[in-house]
């Protein structure tokens, strides 16, 4: 028992220990040197340390801009957070949500065994936090015990599979390649924004190719642009918050316009050091992962989190975030019209899912793409966690909820399942999807389908 809670404490909740370890399996399963294992799995572990002090960075710096926002536009609501959120549940639920978790990587790897759906989902964090939210809402339908165990594994284990597969066509269109696939749970809305892009634009407009006026060309350095345009967006929100608050409450003395400016270029190095450890990840991952592939899960692709996409399309990275940021402000509007929970725009979100948003948007329509197809990202990121708190339970009393479109949209479905069905329903759900999943036509007709996608 006391090892069961080591692992599933200090070592598979840890991301860069998760994405190390899979590093050194393909590594021995190569039979490759122990020194080459040792460099790999070392530079591995390193190189997500880097992204997530990158993220940890970009994440204190857009903190203090929320409070701003909320600030400086006097507004109230839920602010979907999954950290947040989390933090809240594991308090009564962390032992179903370990258990859920543990069980459903293995059925991840038996599904990329035994289907023609071969990922292998490395994103550790948006695993628990999904375990979390499926524990939650199964809990609320009366599960307990192993039934709940049983139900939530299997459907974490299927969403493992299913997201990575809807978002391989355009991960190919991204990166040119199969080698490496998507792992991160706001796929639908990223599709959403790809789709909208091949619709409405044209990909051969990319973002990247954007031309700076010849007294703008400082801009063309994406670090420099990013910073720039975030100076002005913190420090309009700034004046709005006011200088006596900002100095008293946020910037422990400092003038405002001055930490503001601060707060904005440390943005813009948190996304730096990002990029910088997916380029490191990258480099030891795929080579380490073709042990895995061949020996235990054949032809099986490394599915990372979001900032995998960020050095393809930097431009549509700071696009896709600004976008969706927008849409989430006039979303909120609605909603207070509408007088629906108000639901205001979480800036950790809008960046990381709207970036990603931005980068699918432009790999399919380009620069119309990754404006149009952020802005529709963003949209739906605000509307959706109005239908998902009602099926969350105790949860969904919470001033905060999970913001991500895919942790929103399969908990309306598996909780409105739950709700009107109960435990039945859930399990007919179970076989509905496993029999997608192993019924080889439906299986080859998607995996030719993604095939058959062209490269950029």
């Amino acid at each position: 028992m006391l090892f069961f809670k080591f692992l599933m404490n200090d070592v598979l909740s840890q991301p860069s220990v998760l994405v190390g370890l899979v590093a050194l399996i393909g590594l021995l399963a190569q039979k490759k040197p122990v020194e080459q294992i040792i460099t790999g799995t070392i530079k591995t572990i390193i190189g997500f340390l880097i992204l997530s002090g990158g993220a940890n960075i970009v994440v204190g710096s857009l903190s203090h801009f929320g409070t701003m926002f909320q600030k400086g536009f006097n507004i109230t609501g839920v602010v979907p957070n999954n950290e947040a959120i989390v933090a809240l549940a594991i308090q009564t639920i962390g032992s179903q949500t370990a258990l859920i978790m543990a069980c459903g990587m293995a059925v991840n790897i038996l599904l990329a065994r035994f289907t023609k759906f071969k990922y292998i989902w490395l994103t550790g964090h948006h695993t628990f936090y999904m375990a979390c939210m499926l524990a939650a809402i199964l809990l609320a339908a009366g599960f307990k015990g192993i039934s709940l165990v049983v139900a939530g594994s299997i459907l974490l284990g299927i969403t493992m599979v299913i997201f990575p597969a809807l978002a391989q066509p355009i991960m190919k269109q991204i990166t040119g390649s199969e080698d490496v696939a998507f792992a991160h749970f706001g796929t639908i809305g990223y599709i959403l924004s790809g789709y909208i892009g091949k619709y409405i634009g044209d990909k051969s407009k990319s973002t990247e190719d954007i031309k700076m006026p010849k007294g703008l060309t400082f801009l063309r350095d994406n670090t420099v642009a990013i910073g720039t345009t975030m100076m002005l967006v913190y420090v309009i929100t700034a004046l709005f918050a006011g200088k006596g608050y900002v100095e008293k409450e946020l910037s422990g003395g400092m003038n405002y316009l001055v930490f503001s400016i601060l707060q904005a270029l440390t943005f813009s190095a948190g996304v730096y050091v990002i990029l910088a450890g997916v380029r490191m990840i990258l480099g030891e991952i795929i080579p380490a992962f073709r042990g895995i592939a061949l020996k235990i899960v054949p032809n099986a692709k490394p599915a990372l989190d979001c900032p995998v996409v960020y050095p393809y399309a930097p431009t549509a990275v700071l696009i896709g975030f600004l976008s969706s940021f927008l849409a989430g402000i006039v979303g909120m509007f609605i909603l207070i019209a509408m007088k629906a929970t108000v639901i205001i725009p979480g800036v950790v979100p809008h960046f990381f899912c709207g970036a990603t948003a931005g980068v699918f948007g432009n790999a399919m329509g380009g620069r119309r793409g990754a404006v149009i197809g952020s802005f529709a990202h963003g949209l739906l990121i605000t509307f959706l966690p109005v239908w998902l708190m009602p099926v969350l339970g105790n949860l969904g009393f919470a001033n905060t909820t999970f913001s991500d479109a895919d942790f929103t949209v399969t908990g309306i479905i598996t909780g409105n399942v739950a709700r009107f069905f109960g435990s039945t329903g859930i399990y007919i759900l179970i076989i509905v999807l496993l029999l997608v999943l192993f019924i080889p036509s439906f299986s080859k007709r998607y995996v030719d389908t993604a095939k058959s996608q062209k490269t950029v």
